[in-house]
């Protein structure tokens, strides 16, 4: 049951990763968040057995490690990251390639939003989750997700419009 578990788990390790950097803005940190997930999820005796419900769950056990980690240090609100690794010269023109410019450019931006919005973009954009799975990982409805999201994306788009990323047109209906 053990190996079944793990092999389980393997299959989130990267998104959790990713939204774990949503809501601390640090590797190391990511990290050890990561881990906290797994050994949890490994450890306990209840595991939902539908895949829906079990990737909601593991998700929420993230958040949660997050909160307690944090709010133990009392500094949730007004956590300092270590963006050292979005820094501006991570950001030169490397070969043409405007693809990684504009990953990077969306990072850097994305780092600098709270946390409520780094945390939503983070399970919706970057983890893939519907609205209604954020509803039931965040416990609120699924009218306040999308209004969150909307937001969210709105200062996203908001911070980037200054920077090289260049936008999609948008093809009008007739």
């Amino acid at each position: 049951m053990s190996n079944d578990r793990s092999a389980q788990l393997e299959l989130y390790l990267d998104r959790l990763y990713g939204y774990a950097m949503s809501l601390s803005r640090n590797p190391d940190d990511s990290k050890d968040l990561v881990q906290d997930c797994a050994l949890k999820a490994l450890t306990t005796d209840k595991v939902p057995t539908d895949a829906s419900a079990y990737r909601s769950w593991l998700f929420r056990i993230l958040r949660n490690a997050f909160i307690d980690r944090y709010r133990k240090s009392k500094t949730i609100q007004n956590w300092e990251t270590d963006a050292s690794h979005l820094s501006e010269s991570s950001m030169e023109y490397l070969g043409g390639d405007e693809r990684l410019i504009n990953v990077l450019s969306v990072k850097f931006e994305m780092a600098k939003l709270p946390l409520a919005q780094r945390e939503i973009i983070g399970l919706i954009d970057v983890s893939g989750f519907s609205y209604e799975e954020v509803s039931k990982i965040l416990d609120i409805p699924v009218g306040t997700v999308m209004s969150r999201i909307s937001r969210a994306r709105h200062t996203l788009i908001t911070a980037i419009g200054d920077t090289n990323v260049v936008k999609f047109p948008v093809k009008r209906r007739k």
